[in-house]
């Protein structure tokens, strides 16, 4: 990541009283926001140098997803390149025409990692697998194929957006439903695994450890958003 600063004295740098250390030498103001214009992210970051403080500037703005702070009161800058995006839009592109397919084969890799699973399913969990086998059920097709989708998708569009999207929903109600059904972070971890052999077993010719790690980045931004929103409804009882 290429960074600019600009300098000036520290007496008249604001809300060091406030900031969280991040390093030795940096601090992230506790009430500062990830500010975009058209060619700087400005991070409100402060650098301390002697007695003058810098304020850090990133010169690869659209590269920035995120900023937050960690438990031990460090910083997190999530970043999805340009790069990543290439691949992630490449193979997606490759993958499109069989999304059906590939959906369905990405749910059943998940159910055989970890078969528990299919409880967190309303219209498995009562089910009958020798009645209606997992590979022709066309309630569990339709899901697969919303969330392989969805979850492709919001890859493509995560560097482009700056943020994290996602189609035909919204973060919030899908937090609040991943925590009604009681995900953890187990659950998202398979899910991970198994996107990630989906795709690998999808493209093989172009299968990289850069593109492994450009669908793993988005994956991660994609449950993190969704976890910060796992939480009861507004409206729920006490």
């Amino acid at each position: 990541m290429n960074f600019i600063s600009s300098t000036t004295p520290a007496s008249k740098a604001t809300g060091l009283s406030n900031a969280v250390t991040a390093s030795s030498s940096i601090v992230f103001l506790k009430n500062s926001r990830l500010v975009r214009s058209k060619n700087v992210v400005d991070f409100s970051w402060l650098k301390r140098e002697g007695s003058t403080s810098q304020r850090l500037f990133c010169q690869i703005p659209r590269s920035i997803t995120s900023v937050g702070k960690t438990s031990n009161a460090g910083t997190t800058v999530k970043a999805f390149t340009e790069e990543q995006e290439a691949l992630v839009v490449k193979s997606w592109n490759a993958m499109k025409k069989n999304s059906s397919q590939l959906a369905l084969k990405f749910f059943l890799r998940v159910f055989e990692i970890a078969p528990a699973a299919k409880k967190l399913f309303s219209f498995l969990r009562d089910s009958d697998d020798d009645a209606v086998p997992l590979e022709t059920n066309p309630k569990l097709k339709a899901h697969a194929l919303t969330v392989f989708v969805m979850t492709c998708e919001s890859a493509v569009n995560l560097r482009k957006s700056g943020k994290v999207t996602v189609k035909d929903s919204n973060l919030k109600d899908m937090g609040e439903l991943h925590f009604k059904y009681g995900v953890v972070d187990e659950h998202f971890e398979v899910v991970r695994f198994a996107l990630l052999e989906t795709i690998r077993d999808a493209v093989p010719e172009m299968w990289s450890d850069e593109m492994k790690e450009a669908w793993k980045e988005a994956y991660n931004q994609l449950t993190a958003a969704i976890k910060e929103q796992m939480k009861p409804p507004a409206d729920a009882p006490q």
